[in-house]
Formats: structure tokens, sequence, C-alpha cells
């Protein structure tokens, strides 16, 4: 119980009283939440007090009578809750490695404070309260828990504590067991293991302790310096700087020579400097070992003195073992200062008998190495590894190997000296011992990834390492195999590599060496960025035959390195046909056909594979030699049905491995199976896939689909949902390519007047004029969706429904069209010259009579024109004239480019001004655009649809006589070559257009 309580609270009511002390109890449990230590054990308090509120209200509310016994109580417990309010609130700000070392003493002092509110619990006075029985039962149980109540350290905590005892005790500790316990304490108290955070919080612990130490009894404040001591050991703690300045300290307060030993430290049995002194009843001191022996022997008397012994208690002296300890150490610090000069030497036996006692003092202790590297030895080292001696040089590589083993900074180290890389290489190269020692070395740096990049970069150090894979030693080919590991992916000089003829002996280790050998050589080939040459030359080497056994192989690690190894190499569609050819196939599709992987990676990584497969059939080669990737309709079966079945990793690939196959030689083939497989039902589902490039790979495949499919299977299909939702990939999508393919589905779809009422309902007119006028006209994907948006409008323009053309032409499509017959591919141009075809077929019907002027008007008004040809008013708009338009001069001008296509459509629209009874006007309007010429050109042209077509239009022409005039002389040639090489229909056609020019009679045979 809290000593020395008084009564304080007489002028404080007792409900007053209640409320203090349950405010106070809360505050307790707020504060109790927010500790960063040891949070069960508050919360296990927290729970005791929590349920003493509960009790405290039902006191409040009886008729409890005032007495100083339940003051007293009230008063304890306000008094305790306090002191656990203010323990939690430091257990939520002081340092986090102070916390957890004084963790003990924390919970003893909860411990107490539970207590002492059990014992203030048994104050209350519960005689006179109304249902005694019930709130005394609810004491009595509280009390009896919390005396009950024990609070103490988890595991972690414990273990951490004990090595700190321990490493107290033992003072000889060295810098490795110092990283390891300031490492376990990080991980403990929730601190990043990286030297910045750790070496802030440990200073944060120094400055607690500093300040903290005032209020500390002597045995606890000295045993936080020790711990202080002993953690500045640790690499985080105290910066290379500080320990260089706290070594030359001490060593320049040293005598060059040895010190000579104290007396003292001499056993008196054995006269050897004493390890274990310890002292016996009559004080004095010998070694363990030896006064041990002295007593099995018999005898009971002191060595030295002969006095008889009280007892053959054995008291270990630690102040003259630690002196002991101290002295040595100095002068090893002594030795290590003396070595250098020696190393220096002209004389090969006193630097090698140097380098051996060097290497011993290395062994011995990680703070000797730390003097090594304090005293700059690694340069004179490195300067050693092109000495003539071979055992000097195995002997300076071993040093090195122990330096290397301490720190990434000592790596660092080496690695900077000038040519110390290239010395240890060249190691390699000579006499086993020396050779593993310098490959032991090599390894150990490439631990460190600040030097990784430099090792692999040395010339030749490649190639030494895998030609040392085949070792008799197991020992050195595992450590050429880890080297190489950490080594070879990071290695971007490949050409330096092939030069050091890397690639023949790393493709003869994959053809024939062990297991583990073929899987690191595998591995290399599938984290090497190659060329496209070296791609080529690896499998020209062989190494396709290997990997597709490893492909093949039982264990799961072999086929996954062999399929990234694959992955790496098939992108070249060279490599490809190579793999298809020699059967890579049906391995791959195995693996992927296989959902029970351990490795879901591996099937997604299968998938790419395919995928480059699949491309490489598109190339000249794979349509010379008729290669295909899929064989049977159950191949394709099969690989599409994945797409329902897999993530979308998998689906993109597969996706795209069809939209590679859609555009090669077999690709008719694949469209026509695909559609007879409802592919076009799934497409149409994943158009909506939340994966954007799942769904930009599926409207590209489903663009492929329409190019020659029939129109029953997009009707059942596509419906006004897959309309919209391609419409809305056209405007929002970033894909250029998937815009483009969106584009062409809709350009595709069959012409039934439901879909293009869907289409226009949807809004697709604005979309296809924002494609056509919007954006970059050169960007490598916007071609090819004017082509298509100018395709789409055709169905919109035909001369069958004028209401449509009508929403076109207000819709200012019509100057866009006459644009795109200057500045469109020959196959926009094309299709612009039929929608403007379309438009010209209804202008005859829309063109407005002109109004016959009155006699006594046209003296005051302008007469109205008509048009030249339809003889009407006319506009682009209300009747879609294409002279209204100005597109005669490039329709005539598009007749010359050579494009078949494009040209017939150029001529069917031309033609359209010469139809019917507009065959003189429409002449006219010809002639004098200087479409005739051109017309006639036609005539020589190799499409005999086009000569066709010319032949029938001249037969009109030649029938106004004036065109008969002007150009007989420029038709005759071409003609007559037709009735000498035509087709019969042709012959026949020709010979009678010469007929009207008076060449042949009309009785000639021709007809």
């Amino acid at each position: 119980m809290a000593k020395g309580i008084t009564i304080t609270t007489s002028l404080v009511s007792l409900p007053e009283l209640f409320s203090q002390t349950i405010v106070s109890i809360f505050d307790c449990i707020h504060a109790a939440k927010a500790v960063a230590t040891q949070v069960e054990s508050f919360e296990k308090f927290s729970n005791y007090i929590e349920k003493i509120t509960s009790i405290l209200k039902e006191l409040s509310n009886s008729n409890v009578n005032d007495s100083e016994s339940l003051r007293n109580a009230l008063d304890i417990l306000n008094l305790e809750v306090k002191v656990v309010k203010q323990l939690a609130f430091e257990c939520g700000t002081r340092n986090k490695i102070y916390l957890l070392i004084s963790c003990r003493k924390i919970l003893k002092q909860l411990e107490n404070n539970t207590k002492e509110i059990c014992q203030a619990l048994g104050l209350i006075p519960l005689a006179s309260l109304d249902g005694p029985l019930r709130i005394s039962n609810k004491i009595n149980r509280l009390r009896k828990d919390m005396l009950a109540a024990e609070y103490s350290p988890g595991m972690v905590e414990n273990e951490i504590l004990d090595k700190i005892e321990s490493g107290i005790k033992e003072t000889n500790v060295d810098r490795c067991y110092a990283n390891g316990l300031l490492v376990s304490i990080a991980e403990a108290v929730g601190v990043p293991n990286e030297p910045l955070a750790l070496r802030k919080v440990f200073d944060e612990f120094k400055n607690e302790i500093e300040d903290s130490t005032r209020g500390l009894d002597t045995a606890e404040a000295r045993r936080m310096e020790q711990i202080v001591v002993l953690l500045e050991k640790a690499d985080a703690t105290t910066s290379f700087e500080e320990k260089a300045k706290r070594y030359f300290h001490e060593r320049n307060s040293l005598p060059r020579q040895p010190l000579e030993p104290l007396q003292s430290f001499y056993c008196p049995i054995t006269m050897d400097i004493m390890v274990d002194p310890v002292e016996i009843s009559s004080g004095r001191t010998f070694e363990r070992s030896a006064v041990e022996r002295w007593f099995a022997d018999g005898n009971k008397q002191c060595p030295s003195t002969s006095i008889p012994l009280e007892n053959l208690v054995l008291q270990p002296n630690k102040t003259l073992r630690q002196s002991i300890e101290e002295w040595k150490e100095r002068n090893k610090m002594i030795t290590i200062v003396s070595l250098k000069p020696k190393l220096q030497s002209n004389e090969e036996q006193e630097v090698l008998q140097s380098l051996c006692e060097l290497h011993d003092l290395c062994v011995e202790r990680e703070l000797h190495r730390e003097w090594v590297i304090f005293e700059e030895y690694i340069p004179i080292l490195i300067e050693l590894l092109i000495a003539k001696n071979k055992e000097i040089r195995t002997q300076t590589l071993a040093i090195l190997c122990i330096l290397a083993e301490d720190s990434h900074d000592n790596k660092e180290r080496i690695a900077k000296v000038d040519q110390a890389l290239e010395s240890i290489v060249r190691s390699l190269a000579r006499q086993i011992k020396e050779s593993k020692f310098a490959l032991q070395l090599l390894l150990q740096l490439s631990r460190s990834s600040a030097v990784r990049d430099v090792i692999g970069a040395v010339q030749g150090c490649i190639f030494l390492v895998v030609t040392m894979l085949n070792n008799d030693e197991a020992q050195a080919s595992e450590n050429s195999r880890e080297l190489l590991d950490n080594l070879s992916f990071l290695h971007q000089n490949v050409i330096e590599m092939a030069k050091a003829n890397f690639f023949k002996p790393l493709l003869h280790l994959l053809c024939s060496g062990p297991d583990n050998v073929r899987l690191l050589m595998a591995k290399t080939l599938s984290e090497l960025e190659l060329t496209e040459h070296h791609k080529l030359s690896v499998f020209k080497d062989g190494a396709l035959g290997p990997l597709l056994q490893l492909l093949s192989h039982d264990n799961l690690e072999m086929k996954a390195v062999a399929v990234r190894a694959l992955q790496n190499l098939s992108n070249l569609p060279q490599n490809g046909l190579q793999m298809i050819k020699e059967g890579a196939v049906g391995p791959l599709f195995e693996i992927l056909y296989r959902h029970s992987l351990s490795l879901p990676s591996l099937r997604e990584q299968v998938a790419v594979v395919i995928m480059h497969l699949a491309k490489s059939t598109i190339s000249q080669e794979a349509d010379r030699e008729q290669i295909s990737l899929l064989k049977s309709d159950e191949d394709i079966f099969k690989l599409f049905s994945l797409i329902s079945l897999t993530g979308p990793d998998i689906q993109r690939n597969i996706l795209q491995a069809f939209c590679a196959m859609c555009q090669s030689s077999s690709g008719p083939d694949i469209r026509a199976k695909l559609r007879q497989l409802s592919a076009v039902q799934v497409l149409v589902q994943l158009c909506e896939a939340d994966n954007p490039t799942v769904r930009a790979s599926a409207v590209k495949l489903f663009c492929c689909l329409t190019v020659d499919g029939d129109d029953i299977t997009f009707q059942e299909h596509v419906n006004q949902r897959c309309i919209d939702t391609l419409l809305r990939i056209i405007k929002s999508s970033t894909d250029e390519e998937e815009t483009a393919s969106a584009m062409g589905i809709i350009s595709n779809l069959p012409k039934d007047i439901q879909i293009t009422q869907w289409l226009l309902d949807s809004g697709a007119l604005d979309i296809i004029f924002a494609s056509l006028t919007d954006g970059n006209r050169n960007a490598p994907h916007k071609k090819q969706e004017i082509e298509s948006a100018v395709r789409a409008l055709c169905r919109f323009t035909v001369s069958e429904n004028r209401e449509w053309q009508k929403k076109v032409a207000e819709a200012g499509f019509i100057p866009v069209l006459v644009q795109l017959l200057v500045s469109g591919t020959s196959l926009t141009k094309q299709n612009a010259a039929i929608s403007l075809k379309q438009f010209s077929e209804s202008s005859s019907a829309l063109s407005r009579p002109v109004k016959k002027s009155s006699p006594f008007i046209c003296c005051l008004a302008a007469t109205e024109t008509g048009c030249a040809v339809h003889q009407g008013i006319c506009t682009v708009e209300s009747s879609f004239c294409i002279l209204e338009a100005n597109a005669v001069e490039p329709l005539v001008r598009i007749l010359g480019e050579g494009d078949f296509g494009a040209c017939e459509a150029s001529l069917d629209t031309l033609l359209t001004l010469i139809s019917d009874e507009r065959l003189q006007n429409g002449c006219k309007v010809l002639d004098k655009s200087n479409a005739i010429s051109p017309i006639i050109r036609l005539l020589s042209s190799t499409s005999t649809i086009l000569q066709e077509k010319t032949l029938k239009a001249l037969e009109r022409i030649f029938r106004l006589v004036e065109m008969k005039h002007k150009y007989a002389t420029l038709a005759q040639m071409p003609l007559v070559d037709i009735t000498q090489r035509g087709s019969g229909g042709m012959k026949s056609l020709a010979a009678k257009v010469l007929a009207q020019l008076n060449v042949l009679g009309e009785q000639s045979s021709y007809f």
C-alpha cells in the first residue's frame, strides 16, 4: 500500500471524489493505449482498472456511508492510477531502446501498482452498503485476480536482455556480437535495419541515458553505461571515422616495441602467462588448469606458500584477466603497425613470414581486422598481387578474403584500389590454390551491389569463372556458380563477352554439364540483355536443343528457367520459327494447359513465348515454308478456350497470339475457325473488360475477325450495347491501335438497316467526324483509323436513304471527303470517292428548279443561275452536288495515280455527271475539267474492270459529235489494241466505240 497517505480530500464531497477517481482511471486507460512497449501488459492492467470503474459507479449509486476508510481507499486508488498514467506516458514517449532495456523494471513497477490498488480495494467498507454481498463478491473476485497478476517481458525481450547481460560479463565480445545484438533490438522495437535509422535511435538512447542517470542509483547508472559501451562496438552506432580516431588515439600512446608482461601475469606453477587466472583461499592467483591439476594430485596446500587451504574453491580473478587481455591487445596493435614496412621489403621470405603473421591476427579477432583497415593495409596487399612469388600472391588473397567478408565497406575499399579487380581476375588463371582464393575473393566482392557491375566489366572475368565451373573440387565449382549467378545478368557489355568467347563455354555447359550447371547457364541466358545478332548466334550455336530438354524436365525450376530463357530469345522471328520447326510448341502448350502448376507466373511466361512464336509466323520465311503455329482445329479450340479460364496476363498474350496468326498466310483459315467457335461472342464480352490491355487485345482480334466474316455471325452477337461500347472506346481510349481497330470493326459491320440505325442513335456520325478531323494524321495508327472511318461513312451515304445522306451532309462531311481525296491514302481516297458517288446519285432529284423571272422583275434583279450539270439550284448541303463541293478536280487527279481501287471509285463518281439526260451538260463539265483525256488513258490500264467501265463511258461520251471530233485521235489506238488483245466482250465493245468514231463499219465482224 502507498505509504504516508493522509486524508487531503475531506472538503470534497463523496460523489465528487468518486467522480474524480473514475476520471483518473479513464485518463490512465487512455494513456495505456498509447504505449510503445509491453502493450499486452498495459492492456491487462487497463482491464483490471476498467472493472474498478464499474464497481465505483455501483458504490456511488448506493447508500454508502461517507467514512475515512472509504476516502482513504479512493485516495490510494487516485494516487496509484496517476502513477501508472505517468508510467504509461513515459512508455509512449521515451526512446525505444531504453524502454526495451528497462522493460523488466517497468513491468515490476506495474505489478507493484496493481498490488497497491488491490490493497486499496480491501479498505472499502462493505458492511454499510445496500446489497453488500453482490458488490463484495465483485471486489473479492477482482482482488483475487489482481493479487495473482504477473507481468513479464516476451520471449524476444528476455532473449535480448540475456544477451546484453552476457555481453557485459564477457568483456571481450567482438563487433559481430554487437552487430547481431543491435539488429535483434531493432527488430524488436520496430526500427528499420538500416545504418542511419539505427544510428539515430542509438544516439537518442545515449542522450536519454545521460539525462536519466542523475536520477538512477549507482548500480543502474553503471549498467546503462556498460550497455552503451557494448552497443558502441556495432558498426551502425559508431562511424568509421570515430572508430579510427579512437584507435589512433590509443595507438599513438604506445611504444614502437612490444610491452613486457607484468610479473603478476605469470602463473607461479607453469611460469607461463595466464589465460584464465583464478584465486584460491590463500589469496594467491594461478592458471585454472594448473591449479586444478595440483588439487587433483591430492594437494591441499597453497602451491606458492605451502600453507594448508581452508577450502578448494576457485574464484575467477576478472580484474587480472582483463589486464592480461588489454596487455595482449596492445602488443598486437604494436605488431600490426610493425608488419607494415616488412610487407614492403624486397626480401620475399620476410614478406611471406609477415603475411602469415598478419593472416593469423586477422583470423584471431574481428577487432584486429578493423585495425588492419585503419592502418591502410589494403593498397599494400593489392600491390603484392603482382608479385612473382605465387605463395605471396596466395597468402595475400587469403587475407583479402577475410577482410572482404567483414563488411560491404571493406568490399568497396578493395574494389576502389587501382587495378585491384584486374589483378584478382588474373589470379583466376593461375595455379589451383591461388585461383581458388581469387574466386572466393571475387565471390565475396560480388555480394556488394556497388561492386558487382565493376567485376563483371573486367575483361575475361566471366570467361575465367565459367571455365572453373567444371573444377574437380566441389567448393570451387559451387563458388563459380554463385559468382556467375551474381554477375552474369548485370554484365551489360555483351560484345566484350562475345569477344572473350563467353558464349561457346556457356553453350557447352548448357549442353553437357550437370543439372545444376545447366540450370545456371539457362538462367544466365534468360537474364542477359542480348542484341539480335547474339540471339541468332546463340540459337545457331545449339542453345535451342538443350533448352527444349530442360523445358520437358520433371523439375519445375528447370522448366521455369528454360521458359525464361526461351522468352528472352524467342522475340526474334527467325528464332521463333526455329522453335516451331524443332517442336517447342508441344511442351509449351503442355505447361500452359496445366492448371495445377505451383508457379502461376510460369504459365504467364509460356503465354509470352507462344505470343512471340505466333508473331514469327507473319514473316515472309514462314509464308514461304508454310509454317503455322496451330496444326488442328483442336489446337485452336484449346488455346482460345484458355481466354475464358485464365487471368489478364495470359489472356492478353493469347489474344495477341491469335491477332498475329490472323495476319499470317494461314490467317483466313484461322479467322474462319475462330468464327465457328463463337469467338465473336467472347470478344464482344471482353470489349467491356476492366483490364485495359486485355480489352485492347480483344478489340484488335475482333477487328481481324470482321475482315472477311459473314454477316450472319456478327448480326447474332453485335447489338446496341456492343456498338455503344465500341464507340466509347474510340472516344476515350489512349491506345491508338485499339482506337483504329474499334473503328475497323464499325466499318466492317454488316450493312444492315438495324445496325446502321443503332450507330446513328449512338452518335456514330459525331465520332466518325472527330476521327477524320482531329489528331495527328501522321501518328502510326491514325491513317488506319481514318481509312476505317471513311469506309464506315459509306453505309450512311447510300442513295437509297436520303434521310441518312442529309444527316451526313448537314454534319459537314462532304468538304472533309473532298479534302481526303487530296491528302488521304489510296484506300481513304477510294472510300471517299464511293461516298461522293452515292451523294452525286441523289443530286438530280434534289436540285431545286430555277424560278422563272417575271419580265418586269428581270430588269430589276440578277437572274438566278442553275448548276451546269443539274440545271437547278444546287448546294453541298441540300443537293450534295460534287460540282459545288469542288470535288471534280481531285477526282480527275486520282484517275492518273495508278491505284485501281481509288481510280475505279473516282471514275464511277465522275460518270454520275453524265448519267441519263445529263450527258451533254456533264460532258461539257468533264471536258472543261480536263477529265476526258485521263478517262481515255484508262483504256490502257491492266485492270479489265477499269477498261470495261471506261469503254462504256466512252460509248456514251462519243455520242456527242463535238466529243468525237476532239478526242477521237487520242482514243483510237487504245481501242484498236483492245480489239486485238481484249476478251470477247471487251473486243465487241471496243469495236462499237471505234464504229462511233468511223474507224470501223457498223457491220464489222467485231460486232
